[in-house]
């Protein structure tokens, strides 16, 4: 369900104010986040029979709106975008990685991926090109590991690392050599990277999206937010979410690190115009 039209799939029905998305999180039994999605005909009867279905099943819910990926899948395909330009940039995937769980996060972004599967990130890929396209900033790393290597993660013995029959991860010089290759491609100048570059340009990436998402109408206020990174994409609970971080750090920093990360990057930067959204309640 992580991707499916909650509007599109209500079409036709007989009573379509009793249609409603619910999107688990895998493994369903364990995670506790549920979306529950509204469409554009769903009544408050049918969401508040979702909200009571989710608090039998003992799950955190929050309220999304329609959009491709809801909240949480949204903010992780910009996440996980931005994790690869910096990798052409010059950037390691070990050394994001190690930044990311430093910060708090409970896997890097690359080690998560290679354990849902390099082809599902692939197929939304393909799903994104041939529905509206793709960015004008899209680095094609995925699509060269999947088509040219047949690396698909954990369950194909390679991904972004190289796996042994035990399952212990190790750099790969196929995807550094890939990394390479696509940098030279499209001429990008390597550089280097302190850690807290690092985190500072994802989280702000995930800061930028979410910002979208408000201004949207597809999560309610920043809290929701907050409650999705931290239930559903192991966002460090100790930081409160990413909204809450944001909040803590303060608008005049997060200003300023939004400036720095623009000078460093050879990609399209900018600073959200809507994010005052994030500290209006703080």
């Amino acid at each position: 369900t992580s991707y499916l039209d909650v509007n599109r799939l209500a079409e036709g029905l007989k009573n379509p104010d009793r249609f409603v998305g619910l999107h688990f999180f895998s493994p369903a039994h364990i995670m506790k986040l549920l979306e529950i999605v509204r469409g554009n005909q769903t009544s408050d009867n049918t969401l508040g029979i979702a909200f009571d279905l989710a608090s039998r099943l003992n799950k955190v819910p929050v309220l999304s709106g329609v959009c491709d990926g809801f909240i949480g899948n949204r903010i992780l395909s910009s996440y996980r975008q931005a994790a690869i330009r910096l990798l052409v940039e010059g950037a390691s995937v070990e050394q994001i990685d190690t930044a990311m769980r430093d910060f708090g996060m409970a896997m890097g972004p690359f080690s998560a991926q290679d354990m849902s599967g390099l082809d599902i990130a692939y197929a939304n890929i393909q799903r994104r090109s041939a529905n509206k396209g793709l960015d004008e900033d899209h680095v094609p790393l995925v699509e060269q590991m999947v088509e040219e290597h047949n690396r698909l993660g954990r369950k194909s013995g390679a991904g972004w690392y190289d796996y042994d029959a035990e399952g212990r991860s190790s750099a790969s010089s196929t995807v550094a050599a890939e990394i390479s290759q696509i940098s030279e491609d499209l001429t990008i100048p390597l550089q280097t990277f302190r850690s807290e570059e690092i985190v500072d340009r994802l989280v702000l990436t995930m800061l930028t999206e979410a910002c979208d998402i408000l201004e949207e109408g597809i999560a309610e206020q920043p809290r929701d937010i907050d409650l999705v990174m931290i239930h559903g994409y192991g966002f460090p609970r100790w930081r409160g979410g990413l909204m809450h971080y944001a909040q803590n750090v303060g608008e005049a920093r997060v200003r300023a690190l939004y400036d720095a990360c623009a000078e460093k990057t050879t990609f399209s930067w900018k600073t959200p115009r809507n994010l005052d959204l994030v500290f209006a309640s703080a």
